[in-house]
């Protein structure tokens, strides 16, 4: 049996993916690695093929053609065989462990052979590593979730401003993704934000391990979180952020979950801010036209939403009218930046 599948997404990967791909073999033949080649130009491809014949029975190779990130985790999802499943993308790694421990846990409420006592999602720290910096730091939950038991979103506790549940935090059931039917857009940056969103609702069990097991690697210049690319990238952020608005209804969602409907509501609130914030900073006037057109767009499509979003939540404070609104916005967010230390 497989507990778990790691996917492994790649792309012109062939100075760091070792790195990665390492750090979760220790699983053995409890693990399935899938590493999927996503139409590299280097030597990608046959590294993974190169592990493939090493670990025949815990490595799968794919080739394909080039989709983009959603694309290799789409494909991650169709062919995993184990019970959990978690994406670990080519640059970041896993602490060996917190993997371990991972691992022990589910195996033992495999064991236990009670349905209640697997978890439909369990949440994990990560960590974010400044490698060139020499500096690392812990993103938590322990103030959100019990510690090591299962509860549902209704034992929820509150969040902090620079606190959300991002795909590296995730291990889902792979039947809940299944459940959900989540597709991930190709050739689209961010939709990451889709995977941690969309299969929330269908989320009955969690369970928090306080333990840092995802190793985020930050410091390359071309990655999506860096400001300059995300700028240049921000079409893509604004039809990820529409897509997430509008794939689930939260007044149902409010009906059995109401916290969940909660976070999820402040989860598009982010999102709508990192796109105000970001075509602000652009400074011209097409990204003025798309800052407001993003917002017209909401208000048209989910009135409720918008009111909601406008005057409830921290996206409503990016979207302030006039010269000087803008500049509040800008200047608000560099404090906040420095504060909360977000990326």
């Amino acid at each position: 049996m497989k507990y778990l599948t790691l996917t492994v997404p790649c792309y012109n990967s062939q100075d760091y993916m070792r790195r990665c791909i390492d750090s979760l073999l220790p699983g053995g033949e409890d693990v399935e690695i899938i590493i999927v080649n996503d139409g590299s130009t280097d030597a990608t491809g046959q590294i993974a093929a190169e592990y493939e014949k090493k670990y025949p029975g815990i490595v799968k190779a794919i080739q394909k053609e080039n989709g983009g990130h959603g694309s290799g985790v789409n494909t991650g999802m169709k062919l995993a065989r184990g019970l959990y499943f978690k994406v670990v993308d080519s640059d970041d790694w896993l602490d060996a462990e917190a993997y371990r421990n991972l691992l022990k846990e589910i195996k033992t409420r495999c064991g236990k052979n009670q349905e209640e006592m697997l978890p439909d999602l369990i949440v994990c720290n990560y960590v974010y590593n400044h490698l060139e910096e020499g500096t690392s730091r812990s993103m938590a939950y322990r103030n959100v979730f019990p510690q090591k038991k299962v509860c549902s979103w209704n034992d929820m506790r509150h969040f902090k401003p620079s606190q959300y549940l991002i795909m590296h935090a995730l291990v889902y059931r792979t039947e809940i993704l299944r459940q959900s039917g989540v597709i991930l857009p190709e050739h689209t940056f961010y939709v990451d934000n889709i995977f941690a969103y969309n299969p929330l609702p269908y989320v009955k069990h969690i369970l928090y391990l306080d333990m840092d097991l995802y190793q985020y690697y930050l410091g390359r210049e071309d990655q999506s979180v860096n400001e300059k690319v995300l700028m240049s990238r921000i079409d893509q952020q604004i039809r990820v952020t529409k897509i997430i608005a509008g794939s689930v209804d939260l007044n149902e969602v409010r009906q059995v979950y109401p916290k969940l409907a909660d976070y999820m509501c402040r989860n598009i609130s982010i999102m709508m801010a990192i796109s105000s914030i970001h075509l602000l900073l652009i400074q011209n006037e097409d990204a003025k036209q798309k800052r407001k057109k993003l917002w017209q767009d909401m208000k048209k499509e989910n009135p409720a939403l918008y009111y909601r979003l406008k005057y409830t939540t921290l996206s409503g404070f990016t979207y302030l009218p006039g010269t000087l609104g803008g500049k509040l916005t800008v200047g608000g967010y560099r404090i906040a930046r420095k504060i909360y230390q977000f990326q």
